[in-house]
C-alpha cells in the first residue's frame, strides 16, 4: 500500500505521507456517501409529499387501484405530466454525465439535489401501489445490503474492473427487456427482470465502490474535480441502491 501510494502521490501528499493520504481517501469516501445518502433522504420526502398531496381519502371522480386521487393527484397521475416525470431523470443523468466537468461545483451541486429531488417525484407512485409498510421493509433491507456490497467494494484486494462490461451490458439488457414489457405486461418477465435486475446492480455497487476509490488517485490533486468527481460517484451509487430497491421490492413487496 505504502508504495502504490507513492506510485500516485500528488502535491499536497508526497511520497511517504500515506497516513495523510489515506486520510484524505477516507475523508474523499464520506463526501461521496454523504451526496449519496443526501439525495436518497431528499428523494424519499419528495416521494412522501407528492403522494401526501396526491391521495385524498374522500371519494372522488378519479382513482388509482385502491386510492382516490386529489385534483393535484390527476394533474400529475392522469395527464401527459406522468411521462414528464418518468423521463426527467434519465435527462438528468445524461445531463450531469456529459457537462459536469464544464460546470462550477455550486452548479453541479444543484444539478445533483434537483436531480434527487425529480427522483422523488417520479418514484411518488411507488407509494401508490405498494403498502408502507412493505416500502420501509424493503429499504432498510436494501440499505443493509448496500452497504455490505459497498463495504466489500472498497476493502476488497480483487480487481473488480472486468465485472463492469458484463454489468453494463446487463444494465442496456433489462432496459430493452423494460421497454418490450410495456407492451407485453408480462408478469413473468417482470419478475425476471426483477431478479436480474437485483443480481446486477448489487454487482454494481461492489465495482462502483472500488472505481470511485480507485479514482480518487487521478483527482487528489484539484479540489475543484475532486468534488465534481465525489457527486458523480455519488450518482453512480445512489442508482444503485434505488435500482437495487425497486428491483427488490419488485420481488418481494406487497402491493396496496
Amino acid at each position: 500500500m505504502a508504495q502504490f501510494d507513492q506510485q500516485y502521490a500528488r502535491p499536497g501528499y508526497a511520497a511517504g505521507t500515506t497516513g495523510t493520504f489515506d486520510a484524505a481517501l477516507r475523508s474523499y469516501m464520506l463526501s461521496v456517501y454523504n451526496y449519496m445518502a443526501g439525495g436518497v433522504a431528499l428523494t424519499g420526502l419528495v416521494a412522501y409529499a407528492m403522494n401526501q398531496a396526491a391521495v385524498s381519502d374522500t371519494p372522488t371522480a378519479a382513482r388509482m387501484g385502491k386510492h382516490f386521487l386529489t385534483p393535484f393527484g390527476q394533474a400529475v397521475y392522469g395527464s401527459p405530466l406522468m411521462w414528464v416525470l418518468v423521463l426527467a431523470p434519465l435527462a438528468f443523468v445524461f445531463f450531469l454525465s456529459f457537462r459536469v466537468y464544464k460546470m462550477s461545483v455550486g452548479a453541479t451541486q444543484l444539478s445533483f439535489w434537483l436531480f434527487s429531488a425529480v427522483m422523488g417525484a417520479s418514484m411518488s407512485t411507488i407509494l401508490l401501489r405498494y403498502t408502507g409498510q412493505s416500502v420501509a421493509q424493503v429499504f432498510f433491507v436494501t440499505a443493509a445490503a448496500f452497504g455490505a456490497l459497498s463495504v466489500f467494494g472498497y476493502v476488497t484486494k480483487r480487481d473488480l474492473s472486468g465485472m463492469g462490461s458484463f454489468l453494463i451490458m446487463g444494465v442496456v439488457g433489462l432496459i430493452l427487456a423494460g421497454l418490450v414489457n410495456i407492451f407485453m405486461q408480462s408478469s413473468a418477465l417482470q419478475f425476471a427482470i426483477s431478479a436480474l435486475g437485483l443480481l446486477i446492480f448489487s454487482g454494481l455497487t461492489a465495482y462502483d465502490t472500488q472505481q470511485i476509490k480507485d479514482n480518487f488517485y487521478a483527482v487528489a490533486h484539484d479540489s475543484s474535480v475532486m468534488t465534481k468527481s465525489a457527486i458523480m460517484g455519488a450518482l453512480n451509487l445512489y442508482l444503485d441502491f434505488i435500482n437495487m430497491f425497486q428491483s427488490l421490492l419488485g420481488l418481494v413487496g406487497n402491493r396496496d
